[in-house]
């Protein structure tokens, strides 16, 4: 999911973040290898941007003219600008930022940055952003536990429904908003 989600824009539509934070807590579950997870969100993370930086590179012209990304000119400039401005941070900083982090690695892409500094950056902001989120879910998972300890099984079975029912809602509302804005004409 991490790696559709940074492929060429599919992040619009695929929750890969919350993907990565609902690994931690299978890790801290018990259910999976939180340095394995680790490894496997930010590799994904890290080659799905390359994708996006290559098909930048090759179709940034073609595809920035489609519908699609007309509809959201205003944001795209506004990246543009701020990757022609900042450059290699840009990049860093994209990964962390929700529109940025699905358009960024095509932008610089199209904007022909060399690949050396655009891997760097990606790599950099790729292990921070990969390992934070799986960390994330895995002192969540954690502290389910010491909710259970303190209000029972029950009481925290009903936290955690809380809890996961509003991160759902939440990337859901996120990917629809994202979709309405590219359905704008």
């Amino acid at each position: 999911m991490v790696f559709a989600e940074d492929a060429l824009f599919v992040g619009f539509l695929v929750p890969g973040e919350t993907a990565a934070i609902l690994g931690g807590v299978a890790a801290s579950r018990g259910h999976a290898s939180l340095p394995v997870l680790c490894v496997v969100v930010v590799i994904a993370a890290v080659a799905a941007d390359t994708v996006g930086y290559l098909v930048g590179t090759r179709f940034g012209a073609r595809l920035l003219s489609t519908r699609l990304l007309r509809s959201h000119r205003e944001r795209i400039d506004a990246a543009r600008d701020f990757l022609s401005r900042r450059g290699g941070p840009a990049v860093f900083l994209g990964r962390f930022i929700a529109f940025l982090h699905a358009v960024m690695p095509f932008l610089a892409g199209s904007a022909h940055m060399p690949y050396r500094r655009f891997v760097a950056y990606n790599w950099t902001g790729a292990v921070v952003w990969g390992v934070g989120s799986v960390v994330l879910g895995y002192l969540a998972g954690n502290s389910y536990v010491a909710i259970e300890r303190a209000l029972g099984r029950g009481g925290a079975l009903a936290a955690a429904a809380i809890v996961v029912a509003a991160l759902v809602a939440w990337s859901v509302r996120r990917h629809l908003r994202r979709a309405r804005g590219s359905e704008a004409p």
